[in-house]
């Protein structure tokens, strides 16, 4: 029997993960078992589940973050591809509890399958979340074919120079993305100094881009988080569009982007 049964709120929950890894297969950021989710589901939790014992043996994070004490997340499984995710979220990704120690986790449910292996990396976003009491639950990590695309550019890398280009292209992408896009010069996939890099750009970004790599991206859930990048790559396809028929977007003027800003309380 599923953890979901009989627990139609954490079901939910599950079901908008899901729906989001179908957008991320759709939209062609998802190849193989690229990407990642994670989601703090411990408003969900009940007594019961708190009881439950894990099915898999204890596992360390391989760093101690004392914000996350007995915390619970649904995690994308390692190696496992977001088109299954998609169709069987229970069968590829699992739900885990992070132990008192602070410093190491079991699976709880549905199957022992494997949490990503950048756990530690969504964690310790996760663990500043709750200690800023910022509200946001969710990370998302993926390949969006533009974003990577114009990321290759070395003169769109300077701090808000590709925030700049993107929000000039479509009114919308300031208006639901309104702290820009951060940047992360280059860094091994998965290596802690990734994970601190992408940490630092987070707190003034909900959205960050890896250089030649993919972007990761907080929200207040998933289905926020997603919304972002999409928001982001839209303007990044309307600029390439624009430069494959042999013009330079104009863009909004700089007048244009501060109406906005005003108009609707954006903080930028």
């Amino acid at each position: 029997m599923s953890i979901l049964t009989s627990r139609p709120a954490l079901e939910r929950e599950v079901m908008r993960i899901a729906e989001v890894a179908g957008y991320l297969w759709q939209n062609g950021w998802a190849e193989r078992n690229g990407g990642n989710i994670t989601v703090n589901i411990t408003e969900y939790v009940d007594d019961k589940m708190r009881q439950m014992h894990p099915i898999s043996d204890v596992r360390p994070i391989g760093i101690t973050l004392p914000a996350l004490k007995g915390c619970y997340f649904y995690c994308k499984g390692t190696g496992k591809r977001m088109r299954d995710l998609a169709r069987w979220p229970m069968e590829n990704g699992s739900i885990i509890r992070i132990l008192d120690d602070c410093a190491s986790y079991v699976i709880i449910a549905d199957e022992v399958v494997a949490p990503t292996s950048e756990l530690p990396s969504h964690l310790i976003v996760h663990a500043r979340q709750i200690e800023t009491n910022s509200g946001y639950k969710a990370t998302v990590h993926t390949h969006p074919i533009e974003l990577v695309a114009m990321s290759h550019n070395r003169e769109f890398l300077g701090k808000d120079v590709l925030t700049r280009i993107l929000w000039s292209m479509i009114p919308e992408t300031k208006a639901f993305c309104p702290l820009g896009l951060g940047i992360v010069p280059y860094r091994l996939p998965g290596s802690n100094d990734l994970a601190e890099a992408t940490l630092k750009e987070l707190e003034d970004y909900d959205v960050v881009m890896w250089e030649k790599h993919g972007v990761f991206a907080k929200g207040v859930d998933v289905m926020d988080a997603f919304d972002q990048i999409d928001v982001l790559s839209k303007s990044a396809k309307i600029y390439i569009n624009a430069r494959a028929m042999g013009f330079m977007p104009e863009g909004m003027t700089d007048e244009q982007m501060a109406e906005m800003s005003r108009a609707f309380h954006l903080p930028r």
